[in-house]
């Protein structure tokens, strides 16, 4: 195994292949990583909790899962002829304005979660943690599942409903709106927002199965009553493990 010198500076993609033949199993689906030391409570906190409250259909759709704990992440822009942005793995604090959370690496079929952990309070990374899942969902889940959860959009714009769950989802939203006309209608900049809509509500429903979390208001937040039919909508397709609950009332069942 590589030492940390040795893997600081490297490419999350690059990480996550030379760690691979030092995976430690965690179930049929996940295994992980430590680029150092982590302690029983680490473990408990950073993998066993968040994994258990993931549903079952979560789980098995994904399949297999590798994930790496590292001290750091840096993204910098890339020299790839795409120009796209490049995550770096690093032992040292990187500059606050390159400094990045988790990243998504390896394949479809087995997708690896570079995580930042250091200098990151526990309920923080609990949030990346169910971010990266809904992510890899919106990338697993078949159409007709995915096209159950855009009606409820279609349904939203028909009416009118104000507001998103998450400010990248707001910001789609309001570029769809300004742009299209017929904004029902199947187009790249519906599929955008619809897709990052999916993955702001699937982050909430399972951080909230995991964690007594507050929904913030606000001027961009969705009414109440929206949002509850999404989460009921992927509760439906996904429900909690058993002694897990997504509402208040269903804590006392």
């Amino acid at each position: 195994m590589s030492t940390p010198t040795e893997l600081d500076k490297l490419r999350a993609e690059e990480f996550s292949e030379r760690c691979r033949d030092a995976m430690i199993p965690l179930s049929n689906t996940f295994s992980y990583f430590p680029a150092m030391p982590l302690g029983e409570e680490d473990v408990k906190d950073y993998l066993d909790d968040p994994i258990a409250a993931l549903p079952l259909g979560v789980a098995s759709m994904l399949r297999k899962v590798s994930i790496l704990l590292v001290p750091y992440l840096e993204r910098v822009n890339g020299k790839e002829k795409q120009g796209g942005p490049v995550d770096l793995v690093s032992f040292e604090p990187p500059p606050e304005n390159r400094q990045v959370w988790f990243s998504l690496a390896g394949t479809l079929s087995e997708p690896s979660i570079v995580f930042a952990i250091k200098e990151r309070e526990v309920a923080d990374y609990h949030y990346d943690f169910y971010h990266a899942m809904a992510t890899l969902s919106a990338d697993h889940m078949g159409e007709e599942d995915l096209d159950r959860y855009y009606r409820v959009l279609r349904e939203e714009l028909g009416n009118n409903v104000h507001g998103e769950v998450d400010e990248r989802g707001w910001h789609l939203k309001q570029n769809l709106l300004r742009r299209q006309t017929n904004v029902r209608r199947e187009s790249k900049l519906f599929r955008e927002y619809a897709r990052q809509s999916f993955i702001d509500t699937m982050t909430l429903y399972l951080h909230g199965i995991c964690c007594d979390i507050d929904i913030e208001t606000g001027p961009r937040q969705i009414p109440s009553r929206f949002l509850r039919r999404r989460l009921e909508l992927l509760e439906s397709m996904f429900p909690p493990p058993q002694g897990y609950a997504v509402f208040p009332e269903e804590l006392s069942r």
